[in-house]
């Protein structure tokens, strides 16, 4: 029996823009090691397998390379999946995963997933702002180490205008991912700040459009606004847009998505 795989771009409301993730509704679990070879064949950031566990559903994530604890655009993917094409019929249920429940509520054709948020920043003290010159063509005025490392860049053109060298750039220590972001401290702007994310450890030099990454600017940012609601893009070539609440120890990270391709393939219970 073949397996029905779907890939949906996620966080736009157009084709060939936001993030592509590939979705597989599974019975049960199979290998990991077959989940692997799956994400590595997709060759895209992200591959999401579900597993219904009694009224929830389990979610794993695979990059090319690594099972990761958590990803946004492939859980928003996912939700797009169920809702549209497994008759899930509620606008309220929940992925249990590494990282812990995550509510799904869809409303107003928006999908919003709720997420753990990653607070704790200190100001970097080992990074040079003059070695990220080397690394990102442009020195940032600021670096802030936590679950992610952040350049804080003073003009949304400086951050469209940089060129990461991704070897240099794993080499620098960090826990997960780089941010480069530009915060909108005037208000005359329509978004509130604008970013990019780089991955090279987790096998996704820059990701097109990156969910989990406000958990770590959801909370940096409000710190410095001194509000808790935003709208959000991402400038990478594809573009990514969202909407974002801080919830105390949780964010809601609101999008669209689009089915892009559904076909099978070989089931991974085949003898």
């Amino acid at each position: 029996m073949n397996q029905s795989l779907l890939i949906v771009d996620a966080f736009t409301n157009s084709l060939f823009s936001g993030n592509p993730a590939a979705v597989l509704v599974l019975s049960e679990w199979p290998e990991d090691k077959w989940m692997q070879n799956i994400a590595k064949e997709n060759n895209l950031s992200e591959t999401s397998f579900l597993v219904k566990e009694g009224s929830d559903y389990r979610i794993r994530w695979f990059t090319p390379l690594v099972e990761v604890d958590l990803c946004g655009h492939a859980t928003l993917a996912a939700a797009y999946v169920l809702k549209n094409h497994y008759e899930e019929k509620r606008n309220e249920f929940q992925f249990l995963s590494k990282s812990g429940p995550l509510p799904i509520v869809i409303k107003e054709n928006l999908i919003y997933l709720n997420f753990p948020t990653y607070p704790i920043f200190h100001k970097s003290k080992t990074i040079d702002p003059k070695e990220i010159n080397s690394i990102l063509s442009k020195e940032p005025n600021e670096i802030w180490e936590g679950k992610d490392t952040i350049f804080v860049y003073q003009t949304k053109s400086d951050i469209e205008s940089l060129v990461p060298d991704f070897p240099k750039l794993t080499k620098i220590q960090t826990n997960r991912g780089y941010i480069a972001v530009w915060i909108n401290d005037s208000g005359l702007e329509k978004t509130d700040y604008e970013f990019r994310f780089f991955g090279p450890g987790l096998g996704i030099p820059e990701d097109p459009a990156t969910g989990s990454a406000h958990c770590s600017l959801a909370p940096f940012v409000a710190e410095r606004l001194k509000k808790n609601k935003f709208k959000s893009l991402q400038k990478s070539s594809r573009g990514a847009e969202f909407f974002i609440e801080l919830q105390e120890e949780r964010v809601s990270i609101g999008g669209s998505a689009v089915l892009y391709l559904q076909g099978k393939i070989k089931s991974p219970f085949d003898q």
